[in-house]
């Protein structure tokens, strides 16, 4: 291997451990403090307000020196949103360890998340709505939102197989409306009450109420309204 075919990783000597070099340790803190620049312009003047110089500014230095590191304002957004739904993800996890399988879980992991959404107004808008018209997340950074998707796909299966739901609530139609559910619940409080936690407040407290109507929508195997469907069939 010749010396420009080094990894990065080489610092120390060949009885150390391996540790990143200064300069790559320097450009990911950079990187890091601009993202965490990006996300107070969004907090102060919206999603969409983010602009290249005034990160900048707030970094100390001249809007070029930013193309070394993100080649357009679109990349700062699309680190953000990977950044963002990671964050997320991990919290639904965390939020759904430990609860029962199934809708018991599933209600957890949400109420984890929307509690995080709360506390990051700006990067949670970035993530469920459309606050750049311009900006679409790339495929590998998308990859996180479908990792999330197949979480609550999974705690729905755990519901059918517990029997709190009957059959389809873990197909893409019951997706959807714990989605529309859950969003709702935040557009509303977004709107309304953005500086309330979640848990107090008009609308929050209403999405635990709102999850237990599913076996309305995908009523239970034996269930009084399955077994009329039968009989009327």
């Amino acid at each position: 291997m010749t010396q420009t075919e080094r990894p990065a990783q080489t610092e120390g000597g060949p009885d150390r451990p391996r540790r990143p070099d200064r300069r790559a340790r320097r450009r990911q803190e950079t990187i890091g403090e601009i993202l965490d620049i990006a996300r107070d312009v969004m907090t102060e003047e919206g999603v969409n307000g983010l602009s290249l110089a005034e990160v900048a500014r707030r970094l100390g230095v001249q809007p070029p020196s930013l193309y070394k590191y993100f080649p357009s304002l679109m990349a700062v957004y699309d680190a953000l949103f990977l950044d963002g739904q990671c964050e997320n993800l991990e919290v639904m996890r965390a939020g759904m360890r430990g609860r029962e399988p199934g809708l018991d879980a599933l209600i957890a992991g949400l109420e984890a998340s929307g509690r995080w959404a709360l506390a990051n107004r700006a990067v949670a808008e970035l993530l469920f709505w459309r606050p750049v018209p311009r900006f679409h997340p790339s495929p590998e950074t998308f990859a996180a939102s479908m990792e999330m998707v197949e979480l609550q796909r999974g705690a729905l299966a755990d519901a059918v197989a517990q029997g709190q739901l009957g059959r389809g609530a873990d197909e893409e139609d019951a997706i959807y409306l714990v989605s529309t559910l859950i969003v709702g619940v935040l557009s509303q409080a977004f709107a309304n009450e953005p500086d309330l936690p979640w848990g107090e407040g008009r609308f929050t407290p209403m999405f635990p109420k709102l999850m237990r109507l599913l076996p309305a929508a995908f009523p239970p195997s034996g269930s009084r309204r399955q077994e009329a469907r039968s009989v009327r069939r």
